[in-house]
């Protein structure tokens, strides 16, 4: 029976949409479910999702909740990580306080200033959660959904390489299937490929009965100016390739949108607006708990199995084959970004587990926005290391939207501010709260 446990399963929605998705392969034979969660009310609410599911679909599921973590890994075969340490408070202070100095994010947790402060507070539960699979499921593949995706897993590759992970997003195939919405072509049947890096990955294939559907996207675009004022549209006749993540999250990424209040109207942008979805996600979690409490159904959307840890689950445990995008260490994957920064590109799964495809080279124009990226993302993990916020300041420096809007000294102050506020919840090295255990990472004492 394999064991899958979920790491931060008080995520309501999240966790509901992963247990229907695995309890929609006819298939996969009864399953260990563990949820873990530190948080008790959300835990019970997750327990209660997956009890309800289990009902609802008549399927074999056994279900076990517990608040410690060690236990909740004992004997783990999957790993299913979605944790947000310092939940809604701190990502809020990500967002409002650079906001203050004005520096306007959308989104604020895949890289910049939000995305490497949200890093920096993971970093030890990462090591934390790697020094118990070591000691109680070391053979397990631990499945990352916690942003700042290449951060997480290039620090994770870092502090254990000796365990197996690979960090999962839906970006690829919602773009996808939204570009194929927009043209009017069935997405089923459709071939894509994707690489680059999490949030920042260029669709470089896409077509249909070996036809690539590309030049119908631009006869859309020509016959529609409302979609010249979308970000994604706007980096697309720039590059030339499709980014694979929304408007919202790729403004960020780029000097190009958030400087100005002229760019934020012509590209329709709403400064802060992850805020929002932090409050529908507690409304969800209240209208969940209420639900569960009355003994009514809880609402669920038809996604098809979209999410890629119950496809990779199915995959190894049936043998079945297929093909998603993992985010992993780029070991000769893409030959013009850095070697051993993580990066996102197809891969092949079944009985035996998750391959990676080397593509070779992406287009170059992409490849140096990547390079930008995974500039901030390196200078946040050595300074985890080493213990210097000063390359936290270099990192921000390195970044197009800080660099773009503020000045030097108004990033210094701003890093300086950030990390007064979250001084409980970073690593001893940076003169945090949170012991921070380097001693196995290699060729460090």
């Amino acid at each position: 029976m394999a064991r899958i446990v979920f790491i931060g399963a008080g995520s309501v929605v999240f966790t509901r949409q992963l247990v229907a998705d695995l309890l929609s392969f006819p298939d996969l034979p009864e399953l260990d479910l563990v949820l873990h969660d530190i948080n008790p009310a959300r835990l019970d609410v997750a327990r209660g999702t997956a009890e309800q599911l289990a009902a609802r679909t008549g399927r074999p599921l056994r279900i076990t909740a517990a608040a410690d973590r060690r236990t909740a890994l004992h004997g783990a075969d999957f790993v299913v990580n979605m944790i947000q340490v310092g939940g809604v408070d701190a990502s809020r202070v990500d967002l409002e306080l650079p906001n203050e100095f004005g520096l306007r994010q959308t989104i604020g947790d895949t890289t910049g200033i939000g995305g490497v402060f949200r890093a920096l507070r993971t970093f030890p539960v990462l090591s934390g959660i790697a020094r118990d699979m070591r000691a109680v499921c070391p053979e397990a593949l631990f499945l990352n959904y916690t942003n700042p995706m290449a951060m997480n897993i290039w620090w994770l590759a870092t502090v254990a390489p000796d365990l197996r992970a690979a960090g999962l997003c839906h970006s690829v195939f919602w773009t996808v299937h939204d570009l194929c919405a927009l043209i009017g072509v069935p997405l089923e049947g459709t071939r894509f490929r994707a690489a680059g890096v999490n949030h920042q990955s260029w669709l470089y294939e896409w077509s249909r009965d070996g036809a690539d559907l590309y030049p119908q996207l631009r006869e859309k675009i020509a016959a529609d100016p409302e979609l010249e004022r979308r970000v994604r549209v706007e980096i697309f006749r720039r590059i030339g390739y499709y980014p694979t993540e929304t408007s919202e999250h790729s403004a960020e990424y780029l000097s190009w949108f958030l400087r100005s209040d002229e760019q934020i109207e012509r590209f329709r942008l709403r400064p802060m607006q992850h805020l929002d979805t932090d409050r529908r996600n507690l409304a969800e979690f209240h209208a969940a708990q209420q639900a569960l409490a009355e003994g009514r159904d809880l609402e669920l959307e038809d996604a098809g199995a979209a999410e890629y840890a119950p496809q990779i689950i199915h995959s190894v445990v049936t043998g079945t084959e297929r093909e998603i995008h993992v985010n992993v260490p780029n070991r000769g994957l893409i030959s013009n970004l850095p070697e051993g920064a993580v990066v996102e590109v197809p891969a092949t799964v079944d009985g035996s587990g998750i391959a990676p495809i080397a593509v070779g080279a992406i287009p170059v124009q992409g490849a140096v926005h990547n390079r930008t990226y995974l500039s901030v993302a390196e200078l946040a993990v050595e300074a985890a290391l080493t213990g210097s916020r000063e390359l936290v300041l270099q990192a921000m420096l390195v970044d197009p939207n800080a660099s773009s809007t503020l000045t030097p000294d108004r990033i210094a102050a701003l890093v300086d501010q950030l990390f007064k506020v979250h001084q409980d919840l970073l690593p001893s090295t940076l003169g945090g709260g949170v012991e921070l255990d380097l001693s196995d990472v290699p060729n460090r004492s």
